[in-house]
Protein backbone atom coordinates (compact mmCIF):
# COMPACT_ATOMS: atom_id res chain seq x y z
CA UNK A 1 0.00 0.00 0.00
CA UNK A 2 1.32 3.41 -1.00
CA UNK A 3 -1.57 5.60 0.12
CA UNK A 4 -5.01 4.97 1.59
CA UNK A 5 -7.75 7.29 2.77
CA UNK A 6 -11.22 6.27 3.95
CA UNK A 7 -12.67 9.61 2.76
CA UNK A 8 -15.33 9.60 5.47
CA UNK A 9 -15.63 13.39 5.62
CA UNK A 10 -13.86 16.74 5.19
CA UNK A 11 -11.34 16.07 7.96
CA UNK A 12 -9.89 13.20 5.91
CA UNK A 13 -8.82 15.64 3.19
CA UNK A 14 -7.72 18.51 5.43
CA UNK A 15 -4.19 18.25 4.03
CA UNK A 16 -5.27 17.97 0.37
CA UNK A 17 -4.70 20.93 -1.95
CA UNK A 18 -7.91 22.58 -3.19
CA UNK A 19 -7.89 24.67 -6.36
CA UNK A 20 -11.18 26.41 -7.09
CA UNK A 21 -14.47 26.72 -5.16
CA UNK A 22 -14.77 23.17 -3.84
CA UNK A 23 -17.44 22.64 -1.18
CA UNK A 24 -17.04 19.85 1.39
CA UNK A 25 -19.69 17.82 3.17
CA UNK A 26 -20.35 14.51 4.87
CA UNK A 27 -22.92 11.88 4.00
CA UNK A 28 -24.24 10.11 7.08
CA UNK A 29 -24.84 6.37 6.70
CA UNK A 30 -28.22 5.51 5.29
CA UNK A 31 -29.29 9.05 4.36
CA UNK A 32 -29.29 11.32 1.36
CA UNK A 33 -29.00 15.09 1.82
CA UNK A 34 -32.67 15.38 0.87
CA UNK A 35 -33.74 12.66 3.30
CA UNK A 36 -34.24 10.14 0.53
CA UNK A 37 -32.82 6.62 0.10
CA UNK A 38 -29.47 5.82 1.65
CA UNK A 39 -26.01 5.13 0.31
CA UNK A 40 -26.22 1.39 0.61
CA UNK A 41 -26.43 -1.12 3.40
CA UNK A 42 -22.85 -1.17 4.70
CA UNK A 43 -23.33 1.53 7.34
CA UNK A 44 -20.46 3.81 6.29
CA UNK A 45 -20.40 7.53 5.59
CA UNK A 46 -18.63 9.31 2.77
CA UNK A 47 -17.01 12.57 1.70
CA UNK A 48 -19.34 14.78 -0.34
CA UNK A 49 -17.83 17.22 -2.85
CA UNK A 50 -19.51 19.93 -4.91
CA UNK A 51 -18.64 23.21 -6.63
CA UNK A 52 -19.62 26.86 -6.46
CA UNK A 53 -23.05 27.35 -4.92
CA UNK A 54 -24.17 29.55 -7.83
CA UNK A 55 -22.72 27.61 -10.76
CA UNK A 56 -24.49 29.69 -13.40
CA UNK A 57 -23.03 32.92 -12.06
CA UNK A 58 -19.47 31.53 -11.94
CA UNK A 59 -19.62 29.80 -15.34
CA UNK A 60 -16.44 27.88 -16.16
CA UNK A 61 -14.91 29.14 -12.91
CA UNK A 62 -17.44 27.20 -10.82
CA UNK A 63 -15.41 24.00 -11.15
CA UNK A 64 -12.50 22.78 -9.05
CA UNK A 65 -9.65 20.30 -8.60
CA UNK A 66 -8.59 18.66 -5.33
CA UNK A 67 -5.10 17.11 -5.14
CA UNK A 68 -3.87 14.35 -2.88
CA UNK A 69 -0.67 15.75 -1.29
CA UNK A 70 1.32 12.53 -1.66
CA UNK A 71 3.41 12.08 -4.81
CA UNK A 72 2.55 8.70 -6.34
CA UNK A 73 5.13 6.51 -8.15
CA UNK A 74 4.53 4.71 -11.41
CA UNK A 75 3.26 1.09 -11.66
CA UNK A 76 0.26 1.45 -9.37
CA UNK A 77 -3.39 0.51 -9.00
CA UNK A 78 -5.68 3.34 -7.87
CA UNK A 79 -9.17 2.51 -6.59
CA UNK A 80 -11.94 4.57 -5.02
CA UNK A 81 -15.71 4.44 -4.64
CA UNK A 82 -17.99 7.00 -6.27
CA UNK A 83 -21.68 7.82 -6.05
CA UNK A 84 -23.34 10.66 -8.00
CA UNK A 85 -25.90 12.50 -5.88
CA UNK A 86 -27.12 15.49 -7.88
CA UNK A 87 -26.78 16.32 -11.58
CA UNK A 88 -25.85 17.73 -14.02
CA UNK A 89 -22.07 17.75 -13.94
CA UNK A 90 -18.92 15.82 -14.67
CA UNK A 91 -16.44 13.80 -12.58
CA UNK A 92 -12.80 13.28 -13.47
CA UNK A 93 -9.51 12.14 -12.00
CA UNK A 94 -5.98 13.30 -12.78
CA UNK A 95 -2.92 11.10 -12.27
CA UNK A 96 0.77 11.14 -13.22
CA UNK A 97 0.46 14.92 -12.84
CA UNK A 98 3.59 17.05 -12.62
CA UNK A 99 5.06 20.26 -13.99
CA UNK A 100 6.71 20.47 -17.37
CA UNK A 101 10.26 19.12 -17.22
CA UNK A 102 9.47 17.09 -14.11
CA UNK A 103 8.92 20.02 -11.75
CA UNK A 104 6.84 19.33 -8.68
CA UNK A 105 3.15 20.03 -9.27
CA UNK A 106 3.10 22.55 -6.44
CA UNK A 107 6.31 24.37 -7.41
CA UNK A 108 6.12 28.16 -7.16
CA UNK A 109 7.67 28.23 -10.64
CA UNK A 110 4.37 27.02 -12.14
CA UNK A 111 1.48 29.34 -12.92
CA UNK A 112 -1.21 29.55 -10.20
CA UNK A 113 -4.24 27.29 -10.76
CA UNK A 114 -7.78 28.20 -9.76
CA UNK A 115 -9.86 25.28 -11.05
CA UNK A 116 -10.30 26.75 -14.56
CA UNK A 117 -9.95 23.74 -16.85
CA UNK A 118 -7.56 25.17 -19.53
CA UNK A 119 -4.96 25.65 -16.77
CA UNK A 120 -4.86 21.85 -16.44
CA UNK A 121 -5.13 20.59 -20.00
CA UNK A 122 -3.18 23.28 -21.85
CA UNK A 123 -1.09 24.96 -19.16
CA UNK A 124 2.32 24.18 -17.72
CA UNK A 125 1.54 20.77 -16.23
CA UNK A 126 1.61 17.29 -17.75
CA UNK A 127 -0.99 14.73 -16.70
CA UNK A 128 -3.32 11.94 -17.69
CA UNK A 129 -7.00 12.48 -16.90
CA UNK A 130 -10.08 10.30 -17.13
CA UNK A 131 -13.57 11.80 -17.27
CA UNK A 132 -15.91 9.00 -16.23
CA UNK A 133 -19.24 10.63 -15.33
CA UNK A 134 -19.87 13.00 -18.21
CA UNK A 135 -23.37 14.27 -17.53
CA UNK A 136 -22.74 18.02 -17.80
CA UNK A 137 -23.96 18.84 -21.32
CA UNK A 138 -26.92 17.38 -23.26
CA UNK A 139 -24.61 15.79 -25.85
CA UNK A 140 -22.70 13.98 -23.09
CA UNK A 141 -25.86 12.66 -21.50
CA UNK A 142 -27.24 11.50 -24.85
CA UNK A 143 -24.24 9.22 -25.57
CA UNK A 144 -22.18 8.51 -22.48
CA UNK A 145 -18.47 7.73 -22.74
CA UNK A 146 -15.38 7.65 -20.51
CA UNK A 147 -12.52 9.66 -22.00
CA UNK A 148 -8.79 9.42 -21.37
CA UNK A 149 -6.81 12.51 -22.32
CA UNK A 150 -3.11 13.29 -22.19
CA UNK A 151 -1.92 16.78 -21.40
CA UNK A 152 -0.49 19.27 -21.87
CA UNK A 153 -2.26 19.37 -25.20
CA UNK A 154 -5.73 17.97 -24.35
CA UNK A 155 -5.14 14.94 -26.57
CA UNK A 156 -8.03 12.44 -26.55
CA UNK A 157 -6.22 9.10 -26.68
CA UNK A 158 -8.96 6.54 -26.01
CA UNK A 159 -12.67 6.27 -25.22
CA UNK A 160 -14.86 3.63 -23.62
CA UNK A 161 -18.53 3.27 -22.76
CA UNK A 162 -19.73 4.74 -19.46
CA UNK A 163 -22.02 2.33 -17.57
CA UNK A 164 -22.79 4.73 -14.71
CA UNK A 165 -26.51 5.55 -14.40
CA UNK A 166 -28.00 8.98 -13.76
CA UNK A 167 -27.83 10.05 -10.14
CA UNK A 168 -31.49 9.25 -9.60
CA UNK A 169 -30.92 5.60 -10.52
CA UNK A 170 -27.72 5.07 -8.50
CA UNK A 171 -28.46 3.34 -5.21
CA UNK A 172 -24.98 2.35 -4.07
CA UNK A 173 -21.32 3.16 -4.64
CA UNK A 174 -19.42 2.15 -7.78
CA UNK A 175 -15.84 0.93 -7.53
CA UNK A 176 -13.49 2.76 -9.86
CA UNK A 177 -10.06 1.34 -10.77
CA UNK A 178 -7.18 2.85 -12.73
CA UNK A 179 -4.03 0.91 -13.59
CA UNK A 180 -0.99 3.06 -14.42
CA UNK A 181 1.88 0.79 -15.43
CA UNK A 182 4.52 2.64 -17.43
CA UNK A 183 2.97 3.32 -20.84
CA UNK A 184 -0.13 1.22 -20.06
CA UNK A 185 -3.34 2.70 -18.66
CA UNK A 186 -6.48 0.65 -17.96
CA UNK A 187 -9.78 1.78 -16.47
CA UNK A 188 -12.59 -0.30 -14.94
CA UNK A 189 -15.84 0.26 -13.06
CA UNK A 190 -17.08 -2.55 -10.82
CA UNK A 191 -14.45 -4.80 -12.45
CA UNK A 192 -15.85 -4.13 -15.94
CA UNK A 193 -12.92 -3.11 -18.17
CA UNK A 194 -13.91 -0.02 -20.15
CA UNK A 195 -10.67 0.73 -21.96
CA UNK A 196 -6.96 -0.02 -22.07
CA UNK A 197 -4.33 2.12 -23.80
CA UNK A 198 -0.59 1.97 -24.33
CA UNK A 199 1.20 5.28 -24.79
CA UNK A 200 3.38 5.15 -27.93
CA UNK A 201 5.58 8.01 -26.72
CA UNK A 202 9.26 7.29 -26.26
CA UNK A 203 9.01 8.75 -22.74
CA UNK A 204 5.51 8.18 -21.33
CA UNK A 205 4.44 9.99 -18.20
CA UNK A 206 5.62 8.31 -15.03
CA UNK A 207 4.85 9.07 -11.42
CA UNK A 208 3.10 12.19 -10.20
CA UNK A 209 0.07 13.38 -8.26
CA UNK A 210 -3.51 12.11 -8.08
CA UNK A 211 -6.41 14.55 -8.08
CA UNK A 212 -10.20 14.65 -8.15
CA UNK A 213 -12.07 17.13 -10.33
CA UNK A 214 -15.75 17.97 -10.77
CA UNK A 215 -17.72 20.31 -12.98
CA UNK A 216 -20.49 22.12 -11.12
CA UNK A 217 -23.22 21.74 -10.16
CA UNK A 218 -22.48 18.03 -9.70
CA UNK A 219 -22.63 16.81 -6.12
CA UNK A 220 -21.01 13.40 -5.53
CA UNK A 221 -19.83 11.18 -2.69
CA UNK A 222 -16.44 9.47 -2.46
CA UNK A 223 -14.89 6.94 -0.13
CA UNK A 224 -12.13 4.33 0.25
CA UNK A 225 -9.30 5.69 -1.88
CA UNK A 226 -6.49 3.13 -2.14
CA UNK A 227 -3.26 3.39 -4.14
CA UNK A 228 -1.05 0.29 -4.17
CA UNK A 229 1.90 -1.13 -6.03
CA UNK A 230 1.17 -3.54 -8.84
Amino acid sequence: MIYSNALRGPSDVADWVAEGPVQFGTHAPGTHDDGGPGLGGDGTGALVLSGALDADEHGDHAHWTLWCPEQIPDHVKMTWEFLPLEEPGLAMVFFAARGHGGEDLFSAALAPRTGFYPQYHSGDIDALHISYFRHKHPSERAFRTCNLRKSAGFELVVQGADPLPPAGDADNFYRMEVIKDGPRVAFSINELRLFEWTDPAAEPLGGGYFGIRQMAPLKAAYRNLSISEL
